[in-house]
């Protein structure tokens, strides 16, 4: 292995040197705590340690650093107390999740180290988000994201790479091919020579660097760094190397040619870093022997302190209160000044008022910028806030969320367009994985606001017209609006928007230009969680949110007989029950409508809380009725057959009879 010192003094020498050797040395003592199963599970990283440390000892401590399973020299590097990240491998209170995740499953902004998902793919596009953030500011600043060669597979890698070429973010990819995707083989990963050719096609520049040749890492990482921070752009990194040990510790090596692993283990990159610095006269035995007596006793100082703390308690009250951040809402009054404007543009209004509140508000989607979006709801917004703020998107949800959450790790707020609800599945992997989960397991909030043109009844046919607001109401941690009037989607918007939690706020596409309403027109706010009773009765409950609420009152308007209560729900997490419950201890009654199909929807959750907490008040079954158990038709005959409205207005005559 050849080393080139450069320009580097002795002291950083010695300093990469100590630097690998740490995480080494924790490494090799928790193999031993593994066998002792005094922890669960271990990700072993020896022989990578070149890169973790090279890599991070050429960023600056307020860069951020999106670390894998395999890359302890990061923490340790950073100079995180190895006493709490003992302490998160036991699932100790002194550890980053509050033993709610494990091993390297964590952030800290302290150290400002973002750690990953399993899913792997989306951390790419969280990179992308927080050098934006950077870029926005005119930071002068480099972000570094970790991958395996294994995870280049995913969608999100290419989607990541295509948004930091496009916007020329400064990102250094970091590929550490490591020869292995658990027992599969790089040539049954991929078909070509190396990864970095990829580059090409995103426009990219890119790099081969040895793995195992710290002083390698270190410099040309070091070189890179230093260029995007003058000049921003995106670069792919892939590291050469090898993994040593299986893909976690209980997979073993046996699929590994005994061959291959020896020509590897003679590249160790500690051995040879060692071996070439006593050559220099810059390392001795007794200095190995002092840092390996100092490293060691810190080990097993820290780790005895961990040892020492308490297994972690805690309640059901206390864990229900940690998956969301706390949000104290700030009430706006409505002014007394209103127009009478469309849906459509009350959103429109809405956003273009938290745009003008929030200067650091961005709002990112496909074709939102010039064109003002397929709905028009941000036209003419790149006049008043510009491109940098109203960003165009390649079409790729899924590094968009990720990129929105990486605004919300650097301090940004967002608001995402999904063009319509229906295509949130290509994004619906960091929504339900990342976003609504991240707050929980390491206090980061994802403050973002994702809105879902949503519903049937306009003739879109089955990929542009579904409500799939019940995919969302089932993940703990999201918010879910959906407002049935202007003046709601307006005032429940700002809310979204001011909320530092995810918000998934759905607007129904069949409601924008034909439901209008006086609104006021300044900026107000309304809560969440707190249902509008739209009419008052005796005879029965109906409860719905979105088009079903003008279905609800027209067919009401056909039967003045019936006396009803109308509960508009308004945000269906969190959900206003005890409006609901109030109503039918009153009529003893209850009829829910919702336009998606019936099985596992909202309508479904509310009939069982009502059973369980009100069923000594009821004279008569519960009716749900939503539409029917197939994708949304085209023709204009089938849709409306789909829809539940004639139905419903068939049940809720029987349930008025009953």
């Amino acid at each position: 292995m050849r080393y080139h010192i450069g320009g580097l003094p002795q002291e950083k020498l010695l300093d990469l040197y100590k630097g690998m050797l740490k995480p080494r040395m924790i490494e090799e003592k928790m193999l031993v705590l593994l066998r002792q199963g005094k922890i669960s599970k271990w990700f072993s990283g020896i022989g990578q340690e070149a890169i973790s440390v090279g890599v991070t000892q050429a960023l600056n401590a307020e860069e951020y650093i999106l670390p894998m399973h395999r890359n302890l020299g990061v923490f340790t590097s950073r100079g995180v107390p190895l006493h709490r990240l003992f302490g998160q491998w036991q699932g100790k209170k002194s550890g980053f999740t509050n033993g709610r995740d494990r091993s390297f499953h964590f952030g800290t902004q302290e150290y400002r180290i973002v750690g990953m998902i399993s899913h792997l793919g989306p951390q790419l596009g969280v990179a992308d988000g927080i050098a934006l953030a950077d870029m926005l500011r005119r930071k002068k600043r480099a972000t570094a994201v970790f991958t395996g060669e294994g995870a280049t597979s995913e969608g999100d890698f290419h989607e990541a790479l295509n948004v930091a070429s496009v916007w020329n973010l400064p990102v250094l990819f970091c590929i550490e091919n490591n020869g292995y995707g658990l027992s599969t083989p790089t040539n049954e990963q991929y078909n070509c020579k190396d990864l970095v050719d990829r580059a090409k096609g995103y426009g990219m520049e890119s790099r081969i660097i040895d793995g195992n040749n710290i002083l390698e890492v270190y410099s040309k990482v070091n070189e890179l760094c230093n260029a995007i921070r003058k000049r921003p752009r995106p670069i792919l990194l892939e590291f050469k190397t090898f993994r040593m040990r299986g893909h976690e510790e209980a997979s073993g090596t046996k699929y590994v040619p005994e061959k291959l692993m020896k020509k590897w283990a003679k590249k160790d990159p500690i051995a040879n870093y060692e071996d070439f610095l006593k050559e220099k006269g810059i390392l001795d035995d007794a200095k190995i022997e002092a840092y390996r007596a100092e490293i060691a006793e810190e080990i097993n100082t820290n780790l005895q302190k961990a040892y020492d703390e308490p297994s972690i308690e805690s309640t059901p009250t206390k864990e229900l209160n940690n998956v969301y951040q706390n949000f104290d809402y700030k009430h706006y009054k409505k002014n007394d000044n209103t127009e009478n404007i469309r849906f459509v543009d009350a959103v429109s209004q809405g956003l273009e008022q938290s745009m003008e509140k929030y200067n650091e508000l961005i709002i990112m989607g496909q074709d939102i910028a010039d064109y003002g979006g397929v709905f028009k709801i941000t036209e003419g917004f790149t006049k008043t806030f510009g491109k940098r703020r109203v960003r165009n998107t390649p079409i790729c949800e899924s590094a968009i969320v990720s990129a929105a959450m990486g605004l919300s790790i650097n301090g940004m707020k967002s608001v995402v367009e999904m063009q319509f609800a229906d295509f949130v599945s290509s994004g619906f992997n960091p929504i339900v994985n990342y976003l609504a989960k991240v707050y929980y397991r390491w206090g980061q909030n994802a403050d973002v606001v994702i809105r879902m043109p949503c519903g049937a009844g306009v003739g879109a046919g089955p990929f542009h017209s579904q409500t799939n607001e019940a995919w969302f109401t089932k993940t703990p941690g999201l918010k879910v609006a959906y407002p049935a009037f202007p003046s709601d989607a307006k005032g429940l918007l700002a809310t979204a928007i001011n909320d530092p939690n995810p918000v998934l706020f759905f607007e129904h596409k069949g409601l924008y230009r034909s439901i209008y309403e006086d609104v006021p027109t300044d900026y107000y706010t309304l809560p969440f969680g707190k249902a509008n009773v739209l009419r008052n009765g005796k005879d029965l409950s109906v409860v719905t949110y979105g088009a079903g609420v003008h279905w609800a009152l027209e067919i009401l308007e056909k039967h003045p007989e019936i006396n009803a209560d109308v509960i508009d729900l308004r945000t269906l997490q969190p959900l206003d029950v005890d409006a609901v419950y109030e109503s039918v201890k009153k009529t003893s009654k209850l009829i829910i409508l919702q336009e998606d199909t019936l099985f596992g929807g909202i309508a479904s959750d509310i009939a069982a809380m009502v059973m369980e907490n009100c069923f000594e008040f009821l004279d008569a079954p519960i009716r749900r009725v939503g539409s029917l158990e197939t994708p949304v038709p085209f023709a204009k005959a089938l849709e409306q057959e789909y829809l539940p409205k004639q139905r419903f207005e068939a049940a809720l005559l029987e349930l008025y009879a009953y």
